[in-house]
């Protein structure tokens, strides 16, 4: 059954047209500044310019973007030399406000995407070109690469060689731009099985294959005559540029860069040989040390992560919930001492929510958008998600259960009361595909006994497969102990459904507030749905959220919004105070969790004090 598209009036679709048409043309005025800046790169490796004469047109071009744009839309085809003329007329030295940021990473999403950093690197690189800053992001060229987002991929005509296992070696370099993104592919020659496998991440040379790729990007730097104001690298992966910045390259025309190091977790730190460090050009005497990368706990190792940490200026933790206090003191996983040294170095970020993808105001996959001054459209979703499920406008509930883009599990229920034509829905997330089946059955049992309570009752439906054979197998047998005329079974995952039942539900139990992957609770605030968390660490998160000063301002809402409020009071809540509900539904909606928000102002403040330095 096709879910039906939007049904607002011609002066809505009209609106629609030229927000889109002047989205477009924005987007494309950064993808000609984009590639100017990759131009600008080949010059300089083809020796066509200097390292000076470099850094002047990228300021240009970074400076003056709109214009530059505006000029060189239908220059872009010419040649090196011609393109070169015309940059060189338009030159000017006046200084503009904003940062050049160089992301050294290994994901970025639509182009490669394994986790959390995929879409992080993205969302803040846009976030921060809107606002006037220059990024551009430094990937391998893994055989995997989803390249069909990304504009004008081409290999430049010249390769440069790097350095590792005590030789240099040749690399390719290929180009493109991605949402306005210039992005740079380093493709090894000598190494090319580095990057030519299935997976991105899980081989047993993972710290070879990683820091070959940190070492070359840094030698690429030098060759092409970078001069970022902030090299921007992240997790373990690409933690050894810090210490090779610092004992390498920092006086290679690189004395005005600084170093940002971010962590999604740290769960992974990469424990290594000491001698190990050789093969980029480490020291291994020099770094093998208690207040360098030496181990806190295994001593006879080195710890790559601890190494990012020591030689960073600044470190960013990424966290929904978590102040700095509780990730040092429990959540470092051996870490603490370091972190703990380092205290003032260290800031603690939310993730943010792409907006241009979920947003209830101009979502195109639902029948009727909706705002918060105005959720008429939201009660329309409601019906389109019953009608599509083939579900009783009399039930109470559907539950609805999906695997989700990274194999996690969806839950959603709707509810109506009886005798009232408006309904409520509520939508359980798991972020992981292991997602305990026990805790689901006895949080559905729980909410199926209270519904009765109350007069009235629960329609399911699952949707997805998981890639765990176990967990298939028990999700089969929760199917048997489920299915009636109230169930409904889907075996595959629906883009456009996720996004009406998130606009069709009026509660997300979420299984963590802290969901950097599917980002659950944004997602339900963005759509007017409220978090709940659901799992036995309910008690937990609530305590932290209440009780941890210095949190961020994501944490701090959800604390006095959310994190005391479990299913049973939301459901009393619903029913006894609507007026109340409502009011906080549309407050939450109200607020910016995008990546323009928070995420965009702590990340510009950690540059702005690392500039400083």
């Amino acid at each position: 059954m096709e879910l039906p598209l939007s049904s607002n009036g011609g002066s809505t679709t009209k609106n629609d047209n030229i927000w889109r048409l002047f989205r477009e043309a924005q987007q494309n005025k950064l993808s000609v500044s984009s590639e100017l800046l990759l131009r600008i790169d080949s010059m300089v490796l083809t020796g066509m310019i200097d390292i000076k004469e470099a850094s002047e047109l990228r300021r240009l071009v970074k400076d003056y973007r709109i214009e530059v744009a505006d000029l060189f839309t239908q220059s872009l085809h010419k040649e090196d030399m011609e393109l070169l003329a015309e940059l060189r007329y338009l030159f000017h030295k006046r200084k503009k406000n904003g940062y050049h940021i160089i992301h050294i990473c290994t994901e970025m999403e639509p182009v490669v995407s394994v986790g959390s950093l995929a879409s992080y690197v993205t969302g803040l690189s846009r976030a921060l070109q809107r606002k006037g800053n220059l990024v551009e992001v430094i990937l391998p060229k893994y055989a995997s690469l989803d390249i069909g987002d990304v504009q004008g991929l081409r290999e430049t005509e010249m390769e440069f060689y790097s350095y590792f296992n005590g030789q240099l070696h040749a690399n390719r370099v290929w180009t493109g731009v991605v949402y306005g993104i210039g992005v740079t592919f380093i493709q090894p020659l000598h190494y090319s099985s580095f990057f030519s496998r299935e997976r991105i991440y899980g081989y047993s040379d993972d710290f070879e294959r990683f820091t070959y790729f940190s070492r070359a990007s840094l030698d690429y730097m030098v060759k092409s005559a970078k001069k970022p104001d902030v090299l921007h690298i992240h997790n373990w992966h690409t933690a050894i540029v810090g210490p090779l910045f610092w004992d390498v390259f920092v006086n290679q025309g690189l004395e005005a860069t600084r170093i940002l190091l971010t962590c999604q977790d740290f769960d992974s730190q990469c424990l290594q040989q000491p001698d190990k460090l050789a093969l980029c050009g480490l020291d291994p005497s020099r770094l093998n040390r208690p207040d360098r990368l030496q181990d806190n706990t295994k001593t006879q190792l080195v710890n790559i992560l601890k190494g990012g940490v020591v030689y960073s200026n600044k470190v960013v933790i990424m966290s929904s919930i978590h102040s700095k206090g509780t990730i040092v003191h429990s959540l470092s996983h051996g870490l603490e001492p370091t972190l703990a040294i380092h205290k003032d170095k260290l800031v603690v970020s939310p993730c943010g929510i792409d907006d241009s993808i979920w947003d209830p105001s101009k979502d195109k996959f639902l029948p009727e958008n909706y705002i918060a001054d105005n959720m008429k459209g939201k009660a329309v979703c409601k019906a389109a998600l019953q009608k599509h499920l083939a579900l009783s406008k009399h039930a109470s509930t559907v539950v609805c259960i999906k695997h989700l883009w990274k194999f996690a599990i969806f839950f959603g229920l709707v509810r109506s009361f009886p005798m009232k034509k408006d309904s409520s829905m509520w939508c359980i997330f798991s972020d992981v595909s292991d997602v305990d089946l026990e805790n689901l059955k006895a949080a559905i049992w729980v909410a199926s006994r209270r519904n009765i309570q109350v007069n009235y009752f629960l329609q399911f439906v699952f949707m997805g497969a998981s890639k765990t054979p176990k967990i298939n197998r028990e999700l089969q047998l929760f199917e048997e102990e489920l299915k009636d005329e109230n169930t409904r079974f889907i075996n595959k995952y629906d883009e456009a459904l996720s996004h009406l039942i998130l606009a069709g539900s009026d509660i997300i139990l979420c299984q963590s507030f802290h969901d950097a992957v599917l980002q659950v609770p944004l997602k339900a605030v963005r759509y007017g749905a409220a978090p709940v968390a659901i799992t036995f660490n309910d008690k937990v998160f609530r305590n932290i959220l209440e009780h941890d000063p210095g949190k961020t301002k994501f944490a701090h809402y959800m604390s006095t919004a959310f994190a005391n409020l479990s299913l049973s009071q939301a459901l009393d809540e619903i029913k006894n105070k609507p007026s109340h509900w409502n009011m906080k539904i549309m407050d939450a909606m109200s607020k910016d969790f995008s990546w323009d928000a928070e995420c965009y102002d702590i990340h510009i403040s950690a540059y702005a004090s690392i500039k400083n330095l």
